[in-house]
């Protein structure tokens, strides 16, 4: 079934493996992961004649990219291929996927179409995750694994990724989540390897950090000092911030938060809040001044300051008004107006500037924005650079490009337009950026998987080089250490694991699945993102997405369930949609539920009386008779709805319809009658028929007899006759 083609051996002894288990496959960037998986298409298929294949990667890019290989070097029609991705219709995917072979999607519109069942994954006989490392937390790769590995009649699951990451837990994580039986790891020292790779000169470039810098540095240093302070101060922080890295910072942040939103609204720890905010500002703007320069720093420094001037936020107002932080900015716009530049882009232009004159192509990986506009501008002064800008998409308050932007730039580069690509991390992962001369880190990154992929760009035709600049004794130096180390723990880890990795077998689910009844819960198809509809499906419950107009979840014929996070049930009492919601399902159904979903305080989420949530939670339960149900998360949620359906539909034997409306008694649909009549609802409805004794002599009282009724004056009783007089007409 391959054309064109001419495998590698160590792709065949990797393919080997993939064939007869679930496999993590490890391989750097360029060295040929879609082949492998193309290789084990053409064997899966072999094998199971009538079955699919399906690629999932995260980028449409890279599913464009996958659609080409296989174009290229499998013998298969066009039309038995497909690709799905957000551009293209629920509909339009259904319909494809029941006439296309092989399909290569991106993972979250897949992810609707099994839960609303438009697609099943039963037939396919080869699921390929490209960028395996994203498959943990909620990401929806661990979801479609799980439900591929409970009904696919003929299993076999391949991870590919350059780097699964240096954690432990996260890689263990990532083969738990996609049923990994066996790794798969080479790097480029491995024998099988070494004759099919360039070599890669990696030569590290350090410059002095700046004398005219060292002023603005200082400043911001005790600045943070002094926040550190206090933060130990109040007790709520116990190592020295300073020290810590980014991800540490808004860790503790986070976890304080929530802290604050279960209710703690002791003072320490709201400013212990606002002092990390001001801290994660005031830390953001040294790494600037450190490892991009004047330009970065002083330019978030007046954005800061712009924002202090119109914002309530105490930790924007309160950095902008520090001592130590405003002579900083002095500082730093004085040396901005002086065009101070980093030693760092003297170095690149210096560098750039030479491989000009030798008419090479390069890339220079950045890690923001601005920095990246500001490179791209100094290397176009150069004689013979012609460089061009590559970032992700638009973001709030920058620049941005489209995909099909993004496109048409690759496609420069690759025609030779022009000769230098400066981009951000979206360069990173997975594009299919040609292969260049030399690749320039204008900062080292503490990550491990992104210092692999930046690295992967150069070295696969011919030898390689990367430079990678650093500003001595600051961050960039710690940078390029937790890089080093985090690489070598990686594939410690990965051999580690590869030797005692027991993951659970296909066979562990098919019990699981065996029902004597299909249990059915309708969903609003906007709820199609929450994680309640992945919990459900693990629990074995079929879901259908539909239009509800009341309810977001129906589970029987008399139940329908609403569902509000915390801060959702308070804002809908503020703008006053929750009343009319919880009357709509009262009427809607014989037994509807309200559940309010979070372990945030329901008194601390807005400036609302307690006692208007205590009232509106009385009026729910006692005036609508409505029961209320907290749960803590998604999770739980989930559960609780799944037990709901059991009960209610092995009560109930028959198919119910989520259309079905709730049996009423003859009082409650007189009531529903008449409170129907323009400004009556449910609360007048009551003295109107006490008073006329039924909707007949309700329907005939003149204008002077509804006034009778306490609370219906003269415009009500207007409007109630125009109603039952008015003639009908169709248009």
């Amino acid at each position: 079934m391959i054309k064109d083609f001419q495998p590698r051996l160590y792709q065949e002894t990797i393919l080997g493996t993939c064939a007869e288990k679930n496999t993590l496959v490890v391989l750097p960037t360029g060295m040929g992961k879609t082949n492998i998986f193309l290789m084990l298409a053409a064997d899966r298929l072999k094998r199971f004649p009538n079955s699919k294949i399906l690629l999932l990667g995260p980028t449409k890019p890279l599913i464009d990219q996958y659609y080409a290989v296989f174009l290229r070097h499998f013998d298969i029609l066009p039309e038995a291929m497909a690709v799905f991705t957000g551009n293209v219709a629920p509909e339009k995917r259904e319909q494809l996927w029941k006439k296309a072979q092989i399909i290569f999607s991106t993972p979250q519109g897949l992810e609707n179409d099994i839960i609303s069942r438009k697609i099943s994954l039963e037939d396919v006989a080869l699921l390929g995750f490209d960028e395996a490392h994203r498959a943990v937390g909620e990401y929806a790769y661990g979801f479609i694994a799980k439900q591929y590995m409970k009904v696919a009649r003929y299993p076999r699951i391949v991870a590919l990724t350059a780097s699964p990451g240096s954690d432990l837990e996260k890689i263990t994580e990532v083969c738990k989540g996609l049923f990994i039986e066996d790794i798969e790891v080479r790097t480029y020292d491995d024998p099988d390897v070494k004759p099919y790779i360039q070599d890669i000169d990696v030569q590290w470039v350090k410059v002095e950090f700046p004398e005219a810098f060292k002023g603005v540095q200082k400043n911001l240093k005790e600045c943070l000092q002094a926040k550190i302070s206090q933060l130990k101060h109040f007790g709520y922080i116990k190592y020295n911030v300073m020290n810590a890295g980014k991800k540490d910072i808004l860790e503790l942040q986070a976890a304080l938060r929530k802290e604050f939103i279960k209710g703690n609204k002791d003072f320490n720890l709201l400013k212990s809040l606002s002092l990390l905010a001001e801290v994660v500002k005031a830390q953001h703007a040294l790494e600037l001044l450190e490892t991009q320069g004047i330009q970065s720093v002083y330019r978030y420094m007046d954005r800061l300051f712009a924002e202090s001037a119109r914002s309530k936020v105490k930790a924007v107002k309160n950095l902008a008004k520090d001592i130590n932080f405003k002579s900083a900015f002095i500082l730093a716009k004085a040396l901005y107006e002086e065009n101070v530049e980093h030693p760092k882009l003297t170095e690149l232009k210096k560098i750039v500037a030479e491989e000009a004159a030798q008419e090479r192509k390069l890339i220079v990986f950045t890690q923001y924005r601005d920095s990246g506009s500001q490179i791209v501008a100094e290397l176009n002064k150069i004689e013979g650079a012609k460089a061009k800008l590559f970032v992700g998409q638009m973001k709030k308050n920058e620049t941005g490009m489209s995909q099909k932007e993004q496109r048409r730039i690759l496609d420069e580069f690759r025609a030779d337009d022009f000769n230098i690509l400066v981009c951000t991390s979206i360069g990173e992962e997975g594009l299919d950026i040609p292969s260049v001369d030399l690749v320039i880190f204008f900062e080292p990154i503490p990550s491990a998987i992104r210092t692999i992929q930046r690295r992967g760009r150069t070295g696969r035709q011919e030898k390689g080089r990367v430079i990678i600049l650093m500003t001595a004794h600051t961050r960039d130096e710690a940078y390029h250490w937790v890089a080093r180390n985090k690489e070598s723990r990686m594939h410690r880890t990965l051999q580690q694991l590869k030797s005692k990795i027991i993951m659970d077998k296909p066979e562990s689910l098919t019990a699981y699945m065996k029902k004597s009844k299909e249990i059915v819960v309708f969903a609003d198809y906007r709820e199609k993102g929450s994680g309640i509809l992945r919990d459900l499906m693990e629990q074995g419950i079929a879901i259908k997405l539909e239009k509800l107009n009341t309810a977001d979840y129906v589970a029987s014929s008399r139940v329908g369930i609403e569902i509000k996070n915390v801060e959702d049930f308070v804002n809908s009492i503020i703008d006053g949609r929750l009343l009319q919601q919880v009357k709509d399902i009262k009427y809607s159904f014989e037994r509807p539920i309200l559940i309010i979903e979070g372990d945030e305080d329901i008194y601390g989420i807005r400036n609302v009386h307690p006692n208007a949530i205590r009232g509106m939670l009385a009026t729910i339960a006692v005036s609508f008779g409505v029961p209320i149900i907290s749960t803590r998360n998604s999770k739980e949620t989930a559960s609780l709805i799944a037990i709901i359906a059991k009960r209610e539909q092995s009560d109930f034997t028959n198919d119910f319809s989520q259309h079905a409306d709730k049996p009423m008694s003859l009082k409650e649909l007189q009531e529903y009658i008449i409170s129907a009549l323009p400004g009556i609802g449910p609360i007048l409805s009551k003295p109107l028929l006490k008073e006329f004794k039924s909707v007949k002599n309700v329907m005939n009282a003149s204008v002077e007899d509804l006034q009778n009724v306490e609370k219906i004056g003269p415009k009500k009783a207007e409007d109630i006759r125009n109603v039952v007089d008015g003639e009908y007409k169709e248009n």
